[in-house]
């Protein structure tokens, strides 16, 4: 399958924003966006009008490497929110974030959506008490989220749950620190997604331009 492999800072400085690929590195003075704050390349520092279109381009890749999927991956995430009742926007956006790397990331158990990913394929989580190692799994409320008993050794993964506990935790899911355990209790809710903003109407008129 094809992926990104090349430096993730890189995407944040193209975007102008921080889209937290690298974890806690992100939350420290090392942060490239914070270092150099403007994009990579010969011309970064040009000063560079971006006209409607190219604005809601980079909106576009901007959320599309927040949540590190493909272009094809995203499009269909697209097509398939136009067809569901409500504003397409955010019915896009509620998709994305009930993946399972991203609920992984969200509960505290990974530092990073990239991180969440690893450990939904290398088969350290479980749903309702069913391995499930595919990453775009859509969680539903009520399902519960749990590391394997014999991954929950794992030092990074103990890391990223004493890292969350320094930053607010969507009110959308609940979390046992000690056994582990979490909990989707609701819907996602859009008005505790803007960290880093993302302005998904952009995103739909891109598609439906």
């Amino acid at each position: 399958m094809a992926r990104y492999n090349g430096p993730v800072c890189k995407l944040c400085r193209r975007e102008g924003n921080k889209l937290y690929l690298k974890g806690e590195r992100c939350f420290t003075d090392k942060c490239a966006v914070s270092r150099r704050p403007y994009p990579p390349g010969q011309h970064g520092q040009a000063r560079i009008k971006l006209s409607e279109y190219g604005l809601r381009l980079r909106e576009k890749q901007k959320m599309r490497r927040i949540y590190g999927l493909l272009e094809q991956q995203f499009s269909r995430y697209y097509q398939t929110a136009a067809h569901l009742p409500g504003r397409s926007g955010e019915e896009m956006l509620g998709l994305i974030e009930r993946r399972l790397d991203n609920v992984i990331y969200r509960m505290g158990f990974a530092s990073s959506r990239a991180q969440g990913r690893q450990l939904v394929r290398h088969n350290h989580v479980l749903i309702n008490g069913k391995r499930v190692n595919i990453p775009s799994f859509r969680v539903s409320p009520n399902d519960k989220v749990e590391i394997h008993e014999k991954s929950k050794k794992i030092g990074y993964i103990a890391a990223a749950l004493a890292a969350a506990e320094n930053r607010q935790r969507p009110s959308w899911v609940e979390v046992d620190k000690g056994t582990m355990v979490g909990t989707v209790k609701t819907m996602p809710v859009r008005d505790e997604l803007n960290e880093p903003m993302v302005r998904e109407q952009y995103v739909v008129e891109y598609y439906s331009r």
